[in-house]
């Protein structure tokens, strides 16, 4: 099978397309034909070593997918070969073929076509966690949405406006506005004194949140936005890890609350899991969240495909074709 192997730490030049063995189920796991791959922030991080990920090369990128069945091991009993399966955890998923744990896998359901399920899910989670629970929005809330014009911001507008919150958007350029305001953004600002408009548009006391995936860049204005006792999401670092934080500037802030969530955590039970791939599909079949893919790369392109969302080339979800 073809399949993205990550041969060292590095840069996009350490991805290089190989032919690999094909996979076979072992007990509780699926073999899955792959359809979608879902290209993320986390797949870069995973790349370079950091951010937590330890994995030692050469091993095959990627986590996120959507596909069909091929065949099971012994004990799975929820799934069938023929079943149209997503995930955002199986290791190896940039491939032709992939192996996920059945405890990792989620039904595809009826009026969500399979690559509108890689695209939405591991993004659409996270989106789904950061307004319910993390920071869970109410009616009337302001709250800071950055890069909202990404795979991530233009669900959690969404989410955030299902939820009757206000959204104060952040882009980088007119064209990503546009997508923003489209999503059901309020206000739609750029990066230079962010802080100070989205108070102003607060009505001067500041943001309830902020959801920041951006990082070093944007941590400091992000900080300065929220009222007391706002929140700070911190749950990315597009722009870089941000420094060591005195705790001190929380409470010089107003009693600020700060927070680095991460998906695994919000989808650690196999019902929390389930609840929130539900919850996100169910939104996507009836017509209520609208999934952007920005980009479509074949698998051999991974390297220009992670290229690209790391320089903010695209909008919305970027997804790799494997046939």
């Amino acid at each position: 099978m073809r399949a993205i192997v990550v041969t060292r730490k590095g840069g996009p030049e350490v991805l290089e397309p190989r032919d690999e063995p094909d996979p076979q189920p072992g007990r509780g796991q699926l073999l899955v034909e792959v359809e979608a791959i879902g290209v993320n922030f986390r797949d870069i991080y995973e790349r370079e070593g950091v951010g937590g990920y330890s994995n030692e090369p050469p091993f095959v990128a990627g986590a996120e997918g959507a596909g069909t069945v091929a065949a099971v091991g012994e004990g799975v009993g929820e799934f069938s070969a023929g079943d149209r399966v997503a995930w955002s955890a199986a290791p190896g998923s940039y491939a032709e073929r992939v192996l996920v744990d059945e405890a990792k896998a989620v039904p595809v359901p009826d009026g969500v076509n399979t690559e509108v399920a890689a695209a939405a899910l591991l993004q659409g989670m996270t989106a789904h966690y950061l307004a319910v629970d993390t920071y869970p929005v109410k009616p009337g809330d302001a709250v800071i949405v950055h890069a909202a014009a990404g795979g991530v911001g233009l669900l959690l507008t969404q989410i955030v406006k299902l939820r009757g919150g206000r959204v104060i958007a952040t882009t980088s350029t007119p064209e990503k506005a546009e997508l923003a305001r489209g999503a059901g953004a309020d206000h739609v600002l750029g990066y230079e004194d962010f802080a100070q408009k989205a108070r102003d548009l607060s009505g001067g006391g500041g943001v309830a949140a902020v959801y920041d995936g951006i990082g070093q860049a944007t941590f400091d204005g992000s900080l300065e936005a929220l009222r007391p006792r706002g929140v700070m999401v911190l749950y990315g670092a597009a722009s870089g890890q941000v420094p060591p934080v005195e705790p001190q500037r929380l409470h010089a802030g107003g009693s600020l609350y700060l927070t680095r969530p991460g998906l695994p955590y919000y989808t650690a039970t196999r019902h929390e899991l389930l609840f929130r791939a539900s919850e996100v599909y169910g939104w996507i079949a009836d017509g209520r969240l609208d999934v952007r893919i920005g980009a479509r790369y074949p698998l051999d392109q991974a390297r220009q495909a992670q290229e690209d969302l790391a320089a903010r080339k695209t909008t919305g979800k970027i997804i790799l074709q494997p046939r």
